[in-house]
């Protein structure tokens, strides 16, 4: 199987280092990631500056073949199914990841691990992204979550992806042993407060500092931010379908109830 993987950390991070080296003993993996962190870049794209592609050396982490962009996460996928990768090496899949933080509730819209997977469901390809729930960032702290994604690959071989979707996964920062186990949820509300702190640098201008706090939910609430704070796996179906299509005859009866629309 083919899987472009891709990421927002950066080519040199150890999530997505480990997710090749793993993902590797069983697929052909080709990797396409942003040169530099783009954390909370989201679905945006390259259009104002060229987007400079370089290949490198896939070393020793097993990859078939790995480039590094200029660009955002978006960018990588984008470019990746488009032109770098051609006939057999199109792509069966897409991961995103593995991400250092999580990715919960409302926060995946600024997310560009992600945006990242949405890209590449926007092309027709089934995608999931991947985060890792934990402050810990070291090479050794990915290698559970990168073994949990290649069973999860193979596991949902004959699952039929709806269009526009994705799978966002967030896995607990836990040994494995304490892991409690995997829970299929709905998207939460927001993880955090939109706090901000006001300061002054030594020059005396003030600035801000975005400093949300967790915001608490209950504990049985069938949602991806209540399941990693149980410890369990978090697996949410999610899509960029944004149409409330149930609210379209309601506003055509508002709008346009003479048969017209014309009223402005």
């Amino acid at each position: 199987m083919n899987i472009l993987v891709s990421n927002d950390d950066g080519i040199a991070a150890n999530g997505i280092r480990v997710l090749t080296e793993v993902l590797s003993k069983k697929h052909n993996v080709y990797v396409v990631a942003p040169d530099r962190e783009r954390s909370a870049a989201g679905h945006s794209l390259t259009i104002h500056t060229p987007l400079r592609v370089e290949e490198l050396d896939s070393g020793k982490n097993g990859a078939q073949r790995v480039w590094v962009t200029t660009g955002t996460p978006g960018d990588c996928v984008k470019i990746g199914v488009s032109v770098l990768l051609q006939g057999d090496e199109k792509p069966d899949y897409v991961i995103s990841g593995i991400n250092h933080g999580p990715n919960l509730g409302t926060d995946i819209f600024y997310s560009g691990t992600v945006s990242c997977a949405m890209e590449g469901a926007m092309l027709g390809i089934p995608s999931i992204a991947v985060s890792l729930a934990s402050l810990k960032a070291d090479h050794e702290d990915f290698n559970f979550a990168a073994r949990f994604v290649t069973s999860l690959v193979d596991k949902i071989s004959e699952f039929q992806f709806p269009k526009k979707s994705i799978l966002n996964v967030n896995i607990p920062g836990l040994e494995p042993e304490d892991i409690a186990g995997v829970a299929i949820t709905e998207m939460g509300a927001k993880l955090f407060t939109d706090d901000y702190e006001k300061r002054v640098d030594p020059r005396g201008k003030v600035y801000y500092w975005l400093a949300g706090k967790l915001i608490d939910e209950p504990v049985d609430a069938p949602t991806d931010i209540a399941a990693v704070r149980n410890n369990k796996i978090s697996i949410t179906p999610i899509t960029y379908e944004l149409s409330k299509t149930e609210n379209i005859s309601e506003l055509y009866r508002i709008l346009c109830s003479s048969g017209s629309c014309s009223w402005y």
